[in-house]
């Protein structure tokens, strides 16, 4: 019988190395099981917002505007659908399906400073492009300033729009109430 030497350090290693050959391989191939793949596609999403809008753009590649819908309710947009996985012909083999299929649903919610009304949706080239209208109290404004000065000439200063409740919290807190 031979003496081995021991290693407290041995099944800590061999634990790494098996997390590691977890995460190095595709979690649906390692499980066998195709299901698991389905239904875990989220397109992706960009949220942007200019002076005049808050924009949403969805990835939707290869799918049709049957496909998917957008909705707006209680200040929250939501869109959802399905992509289909379609075999081209039922000699078809495939070797390998690295492409997400299954339904899918994105729901985001929108400022105050949003109003769905006015709202616009376009479909081109997969990609879906939302553009929600900024409330017109939300929007920046200029204000002229004129008066007695050294150059007389009027100024223009810019001035952002602030929410009643925070104008109302500002006065009470400078002391006027």
């Amino acid at each position: 019988m031979s003496i081995v030497r021991y290693d407290p350090f041995r099944d800590l290693r061999t634990l790494q190395e098996e997390v590691n050959r977890l995460f190095s391989t595709n979690l649906t191939r390692g499980f066998g099981e195709e299901s698991i793949g389905r239904g875990a596609w989220n397109p992706s999403v960009d949220i942007y917002e200019n002076k005049d809008h808050i924009v949403l753009e969805a990835e939707l590649p290869g799918m049709k505007r049957e496909d998917f819908e957008l909705s707006v309710e209680n200040n929250v947009i939501t869109l959802r659908g399905e992509r289909q996985f379609e075999k081209k012909e039922d000699s078809d083999n495939y070797h390998r399906v690295e492409r997400s299929y299954g339904s899918f649903t994105r729901s985001f919610t929108l400022p105050q400073t949003v109003s769905a009304e006015g709202a616009t949706a376009e479909y081109k080239n997969g990609v879906l492009r939302v553009t929600l209208p900024k409330r017109e109290e939300t929007k920046a404004r200029r204000i002229e300033i004129s008066g007695e000065g050294a150059g007389s000439t009027a100024k223009t200063i810019e001035a952002k729009a602030e929410k009643v409740n925070d104008a109302a919290k500002s006065s009470q807190a400078a002391g006027g109430r």
